[in-house]
């Protein structure tokens, strides 16, 4: 009955594959409020290690300094291994999500300074974007504007499939030096394929949002809310990168 596009929160979370009951827990259960407080600090550590790196990543000139490659590559491997940690060893997340965020907070703020430098202000737009959108769903899924019904579940999911297997086709691709057309250049295509992945990313946010609050009514183990708070913050990631993308293709154009 519970289905997410984001990898880190799916039905197995909640639920034992083999009986179907929910997991068991020795301590408290997971509350609403609990993830909020958890996710607000993975925020907070992203900021943190991000308004470091951003120091770091350019010299005077404006050019990425020679550290630059340590934190962004550094940031994005760290955070990947760490993030598949996190999904299958799930009782450590109170551990594995701070230093995910930490670690992935490098890779933000390295990458953040160098769109920053080619295309000044646009940092500050994605993250007002970001989290303007996350308040909007919020507020939309909370006063039942937006429902998780199955059938937007499995249009959202079977979406972001998509937009994975064409990443992993491109990155594929890649290493023999051949480029998927159109849709990482700025023109209408491109842009138009950004959008669509901003806007894929966003509904993801629904999912997560009623994913947890499952979550919290089923009586998940305690630990579930820094689970559930890695989670959306996978999702927020996402989102905030692809907005830099797009945004990059629309001052390209100008």
């Amino acid at each position: 009955m519970m289905r997410s596009g984001n990898p880190a929160l799916k039905e197995s979370t909640f639920l034992d594959l083999g009986s179907g009951t929910v997991v068991s827990r020795d301590g408290g259960a997971m509350t609403l409020n609990g993830t909020i407080n958890k996710t607000g600090i993975l925020l907070l550590l992203t900021v943190l290690t991000a308004a470091f790196s951003w120091n770091q990543a350019l010299g005077p000139d404006g050019l990425p300094a020679p550290g630059f490659a340590v934190y962004m590559w550094g940031g994005a491997i760290g955070g990947l291994v760490l993030a598949l940690i996190t999904v299958f060893k799930k009782t450590w997340s109170p551990v594995t999500a701070p230093l995910y965020a930490l670690v992935e907070g490098f890779f933000l703020g390295a990458i953040s300074a160098v769109y920053n430098a080619q295309f000044g202000g646009i940092v500050m737009q994605a993250v007002m974007l970001t989290f303007g959108i996350l308040f909007a769903l919020l507020f939309a899924y909370r006063s039942g504007l937006i429902k998780a019904t199955e059938n937007f579940k499995l249009g959202v999911v079977a979406a972001t499939g998509g937009i994975a297997l064409v990443y992993l086709a491109s990155i594929a691709l890649g290493f023999f030096g051949i480029k998927i057309p159109l849709i990482h250049e700025s023109g209408l295509i491109g842009i138009g394929f950004s959008l669509f992945v901003v806007v894929i990313a966003s509904l993801n946010l629904v999912l997560d949002f009623d994913f947890i609050e499952t979550g919290v009514e089923q009586g998940a183990p305690k630990y579930m809310e820094w689970y559930g708070a890695f989670g959306l913050m996978v999702t927020l990631v996402w989102l905030y990168l692809e907005l830099l993308r797009l945004l990059s293709k629309l001052q390209s154009r100008d």
